[in-house]
């Protein structure tokens, strides 16, 4: 059985895409961010909860002092990328769920009361979400560099607050000279997949 998504779309998102580590000038604009954003709402997460938020880093003030938190091998590249975008979970999304839930409005409070349970749902359901945005990244024609190599709550006192905890940042933009390392080996469908 094939798939059913077209041969060029699949080596776009997957086969051939890759987290590009240079990139082009060339400017990521904010019809390209929404365009992304309006293809990858629709990805499934737990009770539509929905806890991603995008910050996207544009002013040079704010790119140099995201830079200072990252890793020093991601410095270079996050400083050089045309658009940078910090990933983070909102721990408060259950203030959202009467209207996105709306067959369960109690679900706030019912399900979600409690910090430490949002805290998990949020986390699992935005790197689900996270995973979503870097295909939409490629679905634009655009590459992706997800990082985690970062200080994490220097991220979250500079950029966000006590109800949002930082996920990873992505570079995003054309992809530059020398922008790929060689792929990395993947798993066989054997050592990952076991029938019961």
């Amino acid at each position: 059985m094939s798939l059913v998504l077209d041969p060029a779309a699949q080596d776009l998102l997957f086969r051939e895409a890759r987290t590009a580590n240079t990139f082009t000038d060339e400017p990521v604009t904010d019809e390209q961010v929404r365009a992304i954003y309006d293809l990858v709402k629709y990805g499934p997460t737990s009770m539509n909860q929905s806890p991603l938020r995008v910050t996207l880093v544009r002013s040079a003030e704010a790119r140099e002092r995201l830079v200072r938190h990252m890793a020093e091998g991601n410095q270079p590249k996050t400083a050089a990328a045309p658009l940078v975008a910090i990933l983070s979970a909102d721990n408060e999304f259950h203030e959202e769920l009467p209207h996105l839930f709306p067959h369960f409005p109690q679900a706030k409070d019912a399900v979600f009361a409690e910090r430490p349970v949002r805290e998990g749902s949020a986390a699992l359901n935005a790197a689900l979400q996270a995973a979503y945005f870097i295909i939409g990244v490629r679905a634009a024609g655009l590459a992706a560099g997800p990082m985690t190599g970062f200080d994490f709550e220097g991220v979250r006192k500079e950029f966000l607050d006590d109800d949002h905890t930082p996920l990873m940042v992505v570079n995003i933009g054309r992809p530059g000279p020398d922008a790929w390392f060689p792929r990395s080996p993947r798993l066989d469908y054997e050592q990952v997949v076991t029938t019961v």
